[in-house]
């Protein structure tokens, strides 16, 4: 990985010295979060692979390109420009209907790179890849996936219909961005006529009519922020009950793969200190006393429920259960 980072920080060295008469190494080093030293030798590499960079010397002195020289990043056309931000996401390519436009513009890219540089999109696929389905899971791609990001890219206003319980709903809808979560595809879209931003299942559409209207998006628009904010709010909307629970050590430690971060996190800034055998007394927002049963399972010994009760006796019963078929087993 450290190569292909190096091909990276290279290729943004000759944009930026293509962008401007000259920078200093300075100015190159603070650009491209390195040292001067590190400039000088990036700068003899270039060099040393054909691209014309020459040093100024003095006070005064820096980094420039000879004689007009540009780079042949040319003739990529919008969409495959696009999809080669998510060349790394090679199943997601595929499910949203740009696979080609994707293999068209790493192909121009490498081709258009320096000889020293052109395995680097290799290099980099062979130590980076994302496998976003969870395990154990066999993923379905929605049909009307293509259609719903193909608005997407070109900003079209569309008209859904998509399932809300037993009921069928339709919806004019601004699309604004796809996330792929867990394997599955949602959309965060604006109801169309200024009204707010809702995030939608892909697989409970039913229907999808991509319209001619184009809609502005919102200049502030931070997809990435807003996900993050709608997923945590989700997160809080479901922990509807709270159970009290003595944690070892170990089971602090264990908490937030068994209960997930967001609830974890909280609850243990709460907790009193540990008692005299270092356990930790805290209190849980759980989904429900039948979601907390299955999560807090998985601790094993390294929990006590204090309440409610009526789990605490659940555990109980599990554990007498657990003892008496261990026993049995050994014969006593």
């Amino acid at each position: 990985m450290m190569w292909s980072m190096r091909a990276a920080r290279l290729i943004k060295m000759v944009l930026l010295l293509q962008s401007r008469p000259s920078m200093t190494a300075a100015e190159l080093a603070r650009e491209l979060e390195v040292s001067e030293r590190t400039v000088t030798r990036d700068a003899q590499a270039l060099s040393e692979a054909g691209v014309p960079v020459y040093a100024d010397r003095g006070r005064v002195g820096g980094y420039r390109l000879v004689g007009g020289y540009r780079t042949r990043l040319t003739g990529l056309h919008r969409s495959e420009a696009e999809a080669l931000f998510l060349s790394g996401v090679p199943g997601a390519l595929r499910e949203m209907g740009l696979e080609d436009a994707a293999s068209a513009a790493r192909l121009k890219v490498s081709a258009a790179l320096l000889p020293s540089l052109r395995d680097a999109s290799r290099t980099a696929a062979q130590r980076f890849h994302l496998d976003a389905p969870n395990w154990f899971r066999e993923p379905e791609t929605p049909v009307l996936l293509p259609a719903v990001a193909d608005a997407v890219w070109d900003d079209l206003r569309i008209t859904a219909r998509y399932r809300r319980g037993e009921d069928a709903v339709v919806r004019e809808l601004e699309p604004y961005g796809l996330v792929l979560k867990a394997g599955v595809w949602y959309l965060c879209a604006r109801v169309a006529g200024g009204g707010s931003f809702r995030v939608y299942r892909i697989d409970r559409f039913t229907a999808v009519d991509p319209g001619e209207e184009r809609f502005e998006r919102e200049p502030d628009f931070d997809l990435p922020a807003f996900w993050e904010e709608r997923a945590e709010q989700f997160a809080r909307s479901i922990l509807r009950a709270r159970v009290v629970v003595r944690l070892s050590p170990d089971g602090v430690r264990a908490l937030p793969h068994a209960l997930g971060s967001l609830s974890a996190r909280e609850a243990l800034a709460d907790a009193d200190a540990p008692d005299g055998d270092g356990w930790v007394t805290v209190a849980l927002p759980v989904e429900s006393e039948e979601v907390a049963h299955t999560q807090l399972t998985a601790l094993g010994p390294e929990v006590e429920v204090l309440a409610p009760e009526s789990l605490r006796e659940r555990f109980a019963g599990d554990a007498l259960r657990l003892a008496g078929l261990y026993h049995r087993r050994d014969g006593v």
